[in-house]
């Protein structure tokens, strides 16, 4: 198992800052591209720092800003643009792997679920026809039970997914609070390349370290024994982050 890391937690601080901090406990870093490390404003002190540590990387890209399911056609095309944008830098950088979310229905207006879905269905598939061309595997990310996010159960998931080739960032803490672990692992297996590891006792998306909520990972993740991608623990801290590094080592899976 190759375990890596991941938290929003980060992005509040320096890059420069950050990165030495990550190489003292892991060989992988995923970069939420955002605030303080938002992936094209951080790529010149990136470069220069990189060859000095013995990391490799995959990012995670903004979520705060965009919204692939946004209704607007041109926040919705700003929102792919934007991915476009990391791709390319990922490209210079020589990162392989982004996660992406669905997207979110209308905040303001009720009933716009199925334009919603349409629009992120428009993005995702748009997104899916540019990766044989830049060459970065784009993941699409299950989400935790909030009712204004897509792509939260098995269904859902594997109707954003329609029609294109694009993978999936497996999140077992997200599919706790919806009761879907087994049924995204069950109906989405053959395309999950990256996971997202973090805890909770399955009310809500609580990002705990391992063990202390209440997924049994070692039943879950032994159904997908023949996974070789990388478990990112998604965080809340570094020290946390370190605690479920051990547990998930105590595994032995």
């Amino acid at each position: 198992m190759r375990i890596g890391v991941s938290s929003t937690d980060f992005s509040s601080y320096r890059f420069d800052d950050v990165l030495p901090q990550v190489a003292r406990f892991f060989d992988h870093w995923e970069i939420f591209s955002e605030a303080e490390h938002h992936l094209q404003e951080v790529s010149g002190v990136f470069s220069m720092m990189k060859g000095s540590y013995d990391l490799t990387y995959s990012v995670h890209s903004p979520i705060s800003d965009t919204n692939l399911a946004a209704l607007t056609e041109r926040m919705r095309e700003a929102s792919v643009l934007e991915v476009l944008s990391l791709m390319e830098e990922c490209i210079n950088l020589d990162i392989d792997t982004i996660t992406i979310h669905p997207g979110i229905y209308s905040l303001s207006v009720p009933g716009m679920q199925e334009k919603s879905v349409a629009a992120a269905k428009k993005s995702i598939r748009g997104l899916d026809r540019m990766v044989s061309q830049y060459g970065v595997r784009l993941c699409l990310e299950n989400m935790p039970s909030f009712p204004m996010m897509l792509g939260r159960t098995a269904d859902e998931m594997a109707e954003l997914l329609d029609g294109t080739d694009m993978k999936v960032c497996f999140d077992i803490g997200h599919a706790n609070t919806t009761g879907q672990i087994d049924e995204i692992i069950d109906r989405l297996g053959d395309r999950i390349i990256h996971m997202h590891v973090h805890d909770n006792d399955g009310t809500s998306d609580q990002h705990l370290t391992v063990g202390d909520g209440s997924i049994d990972f070692a039943a879950h993740l032994g159904k997908l024994s023949g996974y070789r991608g990388l478990h990112i623990i998604e965080s809340k801290s570094l020290e946390s982050a370190v605690d479920s590094k051990s547990a998930l080592e105590a595994l032995g899976l």
